[in-house]
């Protein structure tokens, strides 16, 4: 007989061993993920519980919705993918390179060796291989932008071969060149496939900083393109969430922000693409070809001459009123009023030195100096600085003059001519020496580094100079041998 107090032990037992509700139990934490998963999968029985479930679940998995960073992410990365594809990159070689223009202000050409690196958008231009290696943060070096510009063959601009022009779309110009073919086609190839995947990847034209030299990242700045940079995710990564988590009144002002650039953007683009051309200007004569820093054959075949009006002009009109003037050549004149002659030059319009304006000679000397500093190529052209030095270190008085002779008559036509017209001019302004005490020593320090100078910047300028100034000085005390005057 079972007595009341062992049927109450039998519920109790009963109820021990009946199993808890699954939502009674707690969550295992010993898994993660995947584990936790099937766990809800196994014990849910009703939609209700797993909807409940699936929601607490998402909850404890993430307080962040990653979708649409994940979504931004894989476009970003395939339009990256896309547009570094085509480039091609070449690294480390010595070019001999010359900046002969920048932002359209013609400059004097002077090349030199630089170790050059080719990026997806830039050149990169190094004194030498160390510096690439070693060059600390914030260190200056020469960078070449190459969305929007242009490269092309050239022969006009330099006498040496194999010789290709890049021109950036801010009016840079430079010069590339190597003796070794191969090694320049490999060259201008690589050069223009980055020209013309930047270029199509940024609609023509990169974007600057405000005040600064330095360029806004390529993609990730432009509007359309993504959001800002890592760095800028790092410093403020809870802009990203606020705006997904709350979106509609930081979104909306994020979309005008961007409608906004894009409309700039545009603008820019539509400005820079409808600009005339410069070869347009010239043609409608808004730009008029200039005659200071304008290469000696150009001019002269322009003008139909072998010795530039120019010259001829200021010659004349030092011989009329200025061989025996007190420091001829030597004495400076006023750098505005120069200037203002240059100008007037440049624009062609009519030049008369016996105006009132250009009474002081020495502005009209200094104007003439000016005109051969600033040519591209001097007056004893490049390849015949070295020659010029190796005769005039020649000991025998008869031999360097006809070795110093022989290198004259090789020279272009219009170099020819124009030296003998300026040598002839020196040489009676010597026979007024007493009056403007102006010797041939003193002509040399003043004519010897205006009429040459080396391609190059390599070696001993100090040097140089002597070895320039000698030349001068043997060619004024040789000039009527040399020139042949007495026959004439």
């Amino acid at each position: 007989m079972i007595t009341g107090r062992e049927m109450a032990g039998t519920r109790i037992t009963n109820l021990q061993n009946v199993k808890q509700p699954p939502l009674l139990q707690p969550p295992q934490r010993t898994t993660a993920g995947q584990g936790a998963v099937q766990m809800r999968i196994k014990t849910s029985q009703t939609s209700g519980d797993r909807l409940s479930q699936s929601k607490s679940m998402v909850l404890q998995e993430s307080d962040l919705p990653q979708k649409p960073i994940s979504r931004h992410r894989r476009n970003q990365s395939q339009h990256n993918v896309a547009v570094l594809e085509p480039f091609v990159e070449l690294k480390g070689e010595n070019l001999n390179v010359a900046k002969i223009s920048e932002s359209g202000k013609k400059q004097r050409k002077n090349w030199t060796s630089m170790w050059t690196v080719l990026t997806s958008d830039q050149l990169l231009f190094y004194k030498d291989r160390q510096q690439e290696t070693s060059l600390k943060p914030g260190g200056k070096i020469d960078m070449v932008q190459l969305c929007g510009a242009l490269i092309e063959w050239t022969t006009e601009k330099s006498s040496r071969k194999n010789v290709f022009q890049v021109t950036t779309n801010t009016g840079s110009e430079y010069l590339l060149q190597t003796d070794n073919y191969s090694t320049a086609n490999k060259w201008y190839d690589g050069v223009k496939k980055a020209i013309d995947s930047s270029t199509k990847a940024d609609g023509g034209f990169p974007l600057r900083k405000s005040n600064s030299t330095d360029y806004l990242p390529r993609h990730s700045s432009l509007p359309g393109y993504g959001s800002a940079s890592p760095s800028a995710k790092q410093r403020n990564p809870v802009n990203r969430r606020s705006i997904n988590m709350f979106g509609s009144s930081k979104l909306k002002h994020s979309a005008s922000d961007s409608a906004d650039k894009n409309g700039v953007k545009n603008r820019l683009k539509k400005f820079i693409i409808r600009r005339p051309s410069m070869k347009t200007l010239q043609e409608k004569g808004l730009i008029k070809d200039r005659v200071f820093g304008c290469h000696l054959l150009t001019l002269c075949q322009r003008e139909g001459t072998t010795v530039p009006k120019f010259v001829r002009v200021c010659v004349e009109a030092v011989d009329k009123r200025g061989l025996e003037v007190d420091g001829i050549y030597r004495v400076s004149g006023n750098l505005a009023t120069i200037q203002k002659l240059r100008f007037l030059v440049d624009q062609e319009e009519d030049l008369d030195l016996d105006n009132n304006q250009w009474e002081d000679i020495h502005v009209v000397t200094g104007a003439l100096k000016m005109f051969f500093r600033e040519l591209p190529e001097p007056l004893f052209p490049f390849r015949f600085f070295q020659p010029f030095v190796e005769a005039v270190k020649i000991k025998e008085s008869k031999q360097k003059m006809q070795a110093v002779k022989k290198l004259i008559q090789q020279l272009p036509k219009p170099n020819q001519d124009t030296m003998k017209l300026l040598f002839s001019h020196l040489h009676r302004l010597l026979k007024f020496s007493r009056q403007n005490l102006m010797s041939t020593q003193s002509i040399g320090i003043v004519f010897g580094p205006t009429l040459m100078w080396p391609e190059l910047d390599a070696g001993n300028m100090a040097v140089n100079m002597v070895y320039q100034n000698q030349i001068v000085e043997f060619i004024l005390i040789e000039t009527q041998e040399i020139f042949d005057l007495n026959r004439n």
